[in-house]
């Protein structure tokens, strides 16, 4: 195949992966310069590949809304690999709430599979198992996931109509960092214009998002996934729960992940050996204390718990039934 025959096939690629390209872009990944990418979009609307230049700012190529894809072909190890994802990611909980669209790509690939390969298939998930059981039905609608997701490339305000765990609905301008898919849940996680401070919010309880006008500045620091387990850790519980362990930091983030807990550092040094056991400051909010005893006892590192005190008593009763089960007494009956 004759090199700018390939490269104008590579241009149809890239605009087939979705949204707006940048003729620098385009330029840069196909290795010539930006008269010659115009060039290759001409051969395309020849062909009548419905090519739509965009100006602005934000400005390039796209394909018209609506396209349909030419026959896609697969090899073998690239079918598997697609059939597998939209599997787990029905397990996971990572697909949009239009489940039809995913359960027919699956049908649709499996159609046109080779005999032989589909039956090792069926034979794989059959024998395919997942640690943890489908959560419900918590995926985000289609058409709020790529608004978001537009939101965040362009660092555009959304609108959003929101209702939170206790049923009230809100109307709320989020400036959107990006979206977060975690525990089979989808997140965006971003700074409430209304009050000047970072929120997260579930993609499944958005009933409405839209793009409005102006713009922002990204925050520098952590990335969205970061910011949103420090939201999580610091969310408003029943317990302010003030602890402190000897050990590294990964000994403690093993048990208390940053999602439910915060590690409160005193200034250290920049150079600080984070594989060095010390003690360190772990501060968490829970709205029940009954799991923290085993998880304390999990770590098995030496801790100090500054508050509350209704924890001392609950890890004491635990060491106690502990004690009294290491000596065959389980305080029932014998059978």
């Amino acid at each position: 195949m004759p090199r700018p025959t390939g490269r104008v096939l590579t241009l149809l690629e890239l605009l087939q992966s979705g949204g707006t390209r940048t003729v620098a872009e385009l330029a840069d990944r196909l290795g010539v310069d930006g008269r010659t990418v115009r060039r290759y979009v001409n051969q395309l609307t020849e062909l009548d590949v419905p090519v739509e230049s965009v100006r602005g700012r934000y400005g390039g190529y796209r394909l018209a809304p609506g396209y349909r894809l030419p026959p896609l072909m697969l090899g073998d190890d690239e079918a598997l690999a697609v059939l597998l994802g939209l599997v787990a990611g029905r397990r996971a909980g990572l697909t949009t709430t239009q489940r039809t669209a995913s359960e027919t790509a699956s049908a649709k690939i499996r159609r046109v599979l080779p005999k032989h390969l589909a039956r090792r298939l069926d034979t794989l998930l059959e024998s395919l198992d997942f640690t943890d059981r489908p959560g419900p039905d918590a995926g985000p609608d289609a058409g709020i996931l790529l608004t978001l997701a537009d939101a965040v490339r362009h660092r555009r305000p959304v609108s959003l109509r929101y209702t939170d765990g206790h049923g009230r609905r809100t109307e709320r301008t989020l400036h959107a960092y990006g979206i977060v898919a975690h525990a089979g849940r989808w997140y965006v996680t971003g700074t409430d214009a209304g009050i000047g401070e970072d929120r997260t919010f579930r993609l499944d309880r958005i009933a409405d998002a839209r793009t409005l006008p102006g713009s922002f500045e990204a925050p520098t620091g952590p990335g969205p996934a970061q910011r949103m387990l420090s939201g999580f850790a610091a969310a408003e519980y029943r317990h302010e729960v003030t602890l402190r362990i000897h050990g590294t930091v990964e000994q403690i983030r093993a048990r208390l992940p940053a999602g439910v807990a915060r590690l409160a550092e005193h200034a250290p040094a920049a150079d600080e050996d984070r594989t060095a056991e010390r003690w360190r400051r772990v501060e968490l909010r829970a709205e029940r204390l009954d799991w923290l005893p085993p998880v304390l006892a999990a770590l098995d590192r030496p801790f100090v718990i500054e508050r509350p005190a209704e924890l001392r008593d609950l890890v004491g009763a635990f060491a106690d039934r502990l004690a009294r089960y290491a000596h065959g007494d389980s305080g029932r009956p014998p059978a």
